[in-house]
């Protein structure tokens, strides 16, 4: 599907990575004491503060961007977060989110519904550090390396039933310090969603941490997913609930126009938005524009899942 047979996500050699996050990588989680502890969170009784020395995470060397990194003061203060306004510069209005404790609700179609802490989560699973693409539907792009764990760890914790079809995530709703869910004109709280096969594909991640540091609240503290095939919109922030349902979600963005935000939003530069082209992309931080590339470059990793679809139905 690309031009090397290497995968797309390696470099042949070396990107500029902020100092931050070059320093002092180490495992975090050993494989013998994982096994402690997998016991201990299954019982979900941890309530540990998580520790400044769980960051920086060591790089996952398999998972790179191609792209320089994006300056962490750029992308910090250029985000989509509309439970905290219309504008790209959310960041200090976000900082009113209280972020710890922080539990996830895990139900539906599963062995047991639970809560289990992020804390719990990270210090069961581990932490590993990815540098990934970031496509936003706006047709700009960055790059970010995000710590975290795969969505497929949680997914094997949630020991979910033979019928779930599909993950539906839900983040946090508190209209009295996130002034855009005031606006009642917005199906809060924010919902997406993704196909069981797309939850557990190797690039679906749990993000918690950025630049070699938790995540600000910005970037949708403490715990976001992360899609880097798919437009940022369906990468949800702050979540609070994780459902396993036989039903495909209704999301945020589709309730209120499934003409332009479907449930798919896989990157494609054929397929215009209907207010603008998709073929390129505007780099936050150079202000280079560049072809936009199919599922954001990743194809070799995620075309398979939608083999035999209708095209149309892939990116909308």
């Amino acid at each position: 599907m690309f031009y090397h047979r290497r995968k797309v996500w390696e470099l042949p050699g070396l990107r500029a990575t902020p100092e931050s996050v070059a320093l002092d990588r180490r495992y975090l989680i050993k494989a013998a004491a994982a096994g402690g502890a997998l016991v201990a969170a299954q019982n979900f009784g941890l309530r540990t503060a998580l520790a400044a020395d769980e960051y920086p995470a060591k790089r996952n060397e398999a998972y790179q961007a191609g792209r320089d990194v994006t300056p962490e003061d750029i992308n910090s203060h250029y985000n989509n977060f509309y439970e905290f306004g219309m504008t790209k510069d959310i960041h200090d209005a976000a900082q009113a989110l209280k972020t710890h404790p922080w539990t996830i609700a895990i139900d539906g179609l599963v062995e047991k519904p639970r809560s289990v802490g992020v804390d719990d989560l990270v210090k069961t699973i581990g932490l590993e550090e990815r540098l990934y693409r970031h496509r936003c539907v706006e047709a700009w792009s960055m790059t970010v390396p995000w710590t975290g764990f795969p969505l497929r760890a949680l997914v094997d914790l949630a020991k979910p039933l033979s019928g779930a079809k599909f993950v539906r995530f839900e983040t946090f709703k508190d209209p009295r310090i996130a002034p855009g869910q005031k606006q009642f004109w917005y199906p809060w709280p924010y919902t997406e969603g993704l196909t069981m096969a797309e939850a557990v594909n190797d690039l679906a991640f749990m993000v918690t941490g950025a630049y070699g540091k938790p995540l600000d609240n910005s970037f949708g503290a403490p715990v976001r997913v992360h899609l880097p095939w798919k437009y940022g919109f369906k990468s949800a922030k702050s979540i609070v609930k994780i459902t396993f349902t036989d039903e495909k979600p209704k999301t945020f963005w589709e309730s209120l126009a499934a003409s332009e935000y479907g449930f798919w939003a896989n990157v494609n530069p054929a397929v215009s938005h209907p207010r603008w082209s998709q073929a390129t992309e505007e780099v936050l931080g150079t202000h280079e524009r560049i072809p936009t590339q199919i599922f954001n470059g990743y194809g070799e990793q995620v075309a398979g899942l939608y083999a035999g679809m209708p095209p149309d139905r892939l990116y909308m």
